[in-house]
């Protein structure tokens, strides 16, 4: 769990827990279940506590069991709707609309890890000089986003740590993510932002859901 002397927002007052992670995974699996054979959107469960209907970003993570390749990974980077409902919809879109992979078909859900990432809402990092960035992204802490012009890319936290990068890496491929050069985060007109996460994963498909440091 990130710590409360971090990033101020919506986040770090949702305080969330182990409960809560479960639900949210449980919530995801049925919604890429139900989409996946059914072709249907599930509605907000009515059980939905009133602290997962606030503002929040989410992803939704698709890997395979027991390779643990990604399957599909989409979601809302920045708080515009209701958590519950940015879930429901990162869920449907991580198992049919991501670009990057065919549709997931019926055969392959008892073969997936369901993984949620809620994010806090992400802030500039500032720095008088872009090679000031390394020091301000604590990998396994922070995630990334970076803007230029028209051009867009994200990285989730846990990906720097699966991937064993440095902060320099990170950035260079988060800009690759965006579409932009390696090196386009020493521009001048690049904005690179960061952001936390609670992280929840099932450690078997449908079985019990932790949370990840």
């Amino acid at each position: 769990m990130p710590p409360t002397t971090s990033l101020p927002g919506i986040l770090i007052s949702m305080n969330l827990d182990i409960q809560d992670g479960r639900f949210l995974v449980s919530t995801a699996r049925e919604t890429i279940r139900e989409y996946v054979v059914h072709h249907v959107r599930i509605d907000v469960p009515d059980d939905t506590d009133s602290r997962l209907r606030e503002k929040a970003g989410v992803f939704v993570t698709i890997n395979t069991h027991p390779s643990r390749r990604l399957r599909g990974c989409i979601g809302h980077p920045y708080p515009d709707s209701p958590l519950i409902e940015a879930l429901i919809d990162s869920a449907v879109s991580a198992c049919s609309r991501d670009p990057r992979f065919p549709d997931v078909k019926p055969d392959e859900l008892d073969h997936l890890l369901v993984e949620v990432t809620v994010l806090s809402p992400p802030e500039v990092i500032k720095v008088a000089r872009p090679a000031d960035y390394v020091n301000q992204i604590e990998i396994g802490r922070h995630g990334l986003i970076v803007r230029k012009g028209p051009y867009q890319g994200l990285l989730l936290p846990q990906v720097a740590v699966e991937q064993s990068w440095e902060a320099e890496d990170f950035l260079s491929h988060t800009c690759h993510k965006a579409g932009l050069p390696m090196t386009a985060w020493i521009d001048e007109d690049t904005e690179v932002q960061r952001f936390e996460g609670f992280i929840f994963a099932e450690e078997e498909p449908g079985g019990r859901v932790v949370e990840k440091d």
